[in-house]
């Protein structure tokens, strides 16, 4: 079983930069890769970017230039550094872990607002 804690949302003005952390409780050997997922109020859970064991990144269409994914194989964490925030990415993130066995976090708010 593999735990997964968010941390980093919060309330930002347009323009403004956030970092999610999503650390793992331990290092499963069937996980090969994670990711972050939103979901909007009224809307389904969609795909905002994701990292494989080897590094290879792929983000969502909304949010490539403006958000990274990057990964700390040591520490067994996930970051989504998040520049240049606009009101529609304010959403509930969830960070997701997927193998063998598909886990997810408790989900963290993000609230883009002036």
């Amino acid at each position: 079983q593999v735990e997964l804690v968010e941390s980093g949302g919060g309330w930002v003005q347009p323009g403004g930069s956030l970092r999610l952390s999503c650390a793992a409780s331990t290092r499963s050997p069937s996980i090969w890769v994670m990711g972050w997922y939103r979901q909007a109020p009224g809307k389904q859970r969609d795909l905002v970017a994701r990292i494989t064991l080897g590094g290879k990144t792929n983000y969502t269409d909304s949010v490539k230039g403006r958000f990274t994914i990057s990964r700390d194989s040591a520490k067994n964490t996930v970051y989504l550094q998040m520049n240049n925030l606009k009101p529609e990415d304010t959403a509930v993130y969830y960070c997701n872990a997927n193998g063998a066995v598909e886990y997810w976090g408790q989900g963290t708010q993000v609230t883009v607002s002036s």
